[in-house]
């Protein structure tokens, strides 16, 4: 990543204190519980420990700890029956999910051979979680439960968990780096039209807005300052097809693409951007107009580390490809393109800016074209060729109140013919078919772009919109 965000995720158990002297040796059976508990979060993210809570004071404690950390997450040890108390002082300040791991130590009984104190700590389960659940919904709060087994191993909790942690990952990165809007959405697409105050309120992304003359000035006198290292990444990262003299493309042509993908480095850093949505309606000439032809690399090269760049100036979509590159590793922005209702599949891409790291079918492919459909100007255009197998859609729309809400589906992309004039596209088969499949994704109101990632990440995309408080709409799986 260019600009580096890690989560915090607050970790605590809880126990009734009143056991702890009743039954001594329960002390160190939590003690060691928990502890092993602690390493089987991820090391992704940054751990805040709000400790072992047996009473309503350590339970205020963890809570300031918390507080102060400005967690992304809170997750929950349940370590045996406790009272709903000995948690809300922890997160009763806090806007975040509470995750109850309800885990078992043993997997079954030994019934003729268990005392009240092995059962409290060793094969106590689910007693207190609905408790907890009741009061959390009193409290307005946002939850969920996994329920599971330490003996042996227990592979959905730690995949579960895993999630959580990356869909902390995206809060992270939506309050600690910006986006940038430069210039204005393509003329008319009023779908990608956004007020960006509400997008501070309800998403907790600020937006640093750029003006196109003002980014030409400050690129042109930075762009001196490059690495001898980036000709030779480009030409890692793409077959650039010959000239049109039928010069093959070397590092001393591509050096002057470098210096603009280092002076946008260089700036994405200065700014702590995460998103980009950009724009240009001119008619640029000059170093405006070399500018303005190098942008799609630029932003393609960006978007391989980890800065989400989207073009037409759509913010919504900027962040939807910044949440699947977060949480998936891929983020690449597409649109529906064509149905073929011979084979029942929708094709789907987008021309512009993309993600290498979805390109994984085949080395992504860069051309010079003498015009952009649809936009003014010419220059590099990139492809990129993602694998067949799982892939997940996700769109980012508004309703009449300026909620968000995500929209989601996820298919699969066969082997086939694809257009050949120079864009991403993909062939991809719903289980509903692709009429259907229409039918539904446009009813749930998104917006005509949406970010595409290879697998399947349903999941964990629920997950990112119940930390920032958002609807989902699952169109298909």
């Amino acid at each position: 990543m260019l600009v580096e965000t890690k989560a915090k995720v607050g970790v605590f158990s809880i126990a009734l204190g009143a056991y702890l002297p009743q039954f001594p040796t329960l002390v160190p059976e939590f003690e060691a519980q928990y502890e092993a508990f602690k390493k089987t979060i991820p090391d992704t993210v940054e751990l805040v420990d709000g400790g072992m809570v047996t009473t309503k004071e350590l339970s205020m404690k963890a809570g300031d700890r918390f507080r102060a950390a400005d967690v992304d997450l809170v997750i929950l040890q349940l370590l045996t029956y406790a009272t709903s108390y000995n948690m809300l002082p922890a997160i009763r300040d806090l806007n975040v999910p509470v995750v109850l791991v309800n885990v078992q130590k043993l997997k079954a009984p030994d019934y003729a051979n268990t005392d009240t104190p092995k059962w409290l700590g060793e094969l106590y389960a689910c007693g207190a979680v609905g408790e907890m659940v009741a009061d959390l919904e009193r409290a307005g709060k946002r939850h969920a439960v996994i329920t599971g087994v330490v003996e042996g191993g227990d592979d959905y909790v730690a995949a579960e968990i895993a999630q959580w942690c990356k869909a902390a990952q995206v809060r992270r990165r939506f309050r600690y780096t910006n986006i940038a809007q430069i210039g204005r959405p393509y003329p008319g697409m009023m779908d990608l039209y956004i007020d960006e105050t509400n997008l501070y309120n309800r998403m907790g992304l600020y937006t640093k807005q750029f003006d196109w003359e003002k980014m030409w000035r400050s690129l042109t006198i930075s762009q001196t300052r490059t690495q001898s290292a980036r000709p030779k990444d480009i030409l890692a990262t793409f077959d650039i097809a010959p000239d049109k003299d039928g010069k093959a493309a070397t590092v001393e042509t591509v050096w002057d693409m470098a210096k603009y993908v280092v002076a946008f480095e260089e700036w994405v850093k200065e700014e702590e951007l995460g998103m980009i949505a950009s724009h240009y309606d001119g008619f640029a000439r000059g170093i405006a107009g070399k500018l303005d032809s190098m942008l799609i690399p630029a932003f393609s090269m960006l978007i391989k580390q980890g800065t989400a760049c989207a073009v037409e100036g759509d913010m919504k979509v900027a962040m939807a490809m910044s949440i699947l590159k977060t949480i998936a590793g891929t983020g690449q922005l597409s649109e529906m393109y064509s149905i073929d209702f011979n084979e029942d599949i929708c094709i789907i891409g987008h021309s512009g800016s993309g993600d290498a790291d979805i390109s994984q079918a085949k080395k992504p492919t860069m051309k010079i074209v003498d015009v952009f459909h649809g936009k003014t100007g010419g220059g590099y255009l990139t492809q990129f060729y993602p694998p067949v197998g799982a892939v997940t859609y996700l769109g980012i729309t508004q309703d009449m109140n300026g909620k968000f809400k995500f929209v989601v589906a996820e298919g699969v992309n066969e082997d086939g013919p694809i257009f050949t004039f120079g864009d991403t596209n993909m062939r991809t088969r719903f289980s509903i078919g692709a009429r259907e499949f229409c039918n539904r994704w446009s009813e749930a109101g998104p917006t005509h772009h949406m970010a595409a990632a290879v697998g399947r990440h349903i999941d964990t995309i629920r997950k990112v919109a119940k930390i920032l408080d958002v609807p989902v709409d699952i169109v298909c799986r």
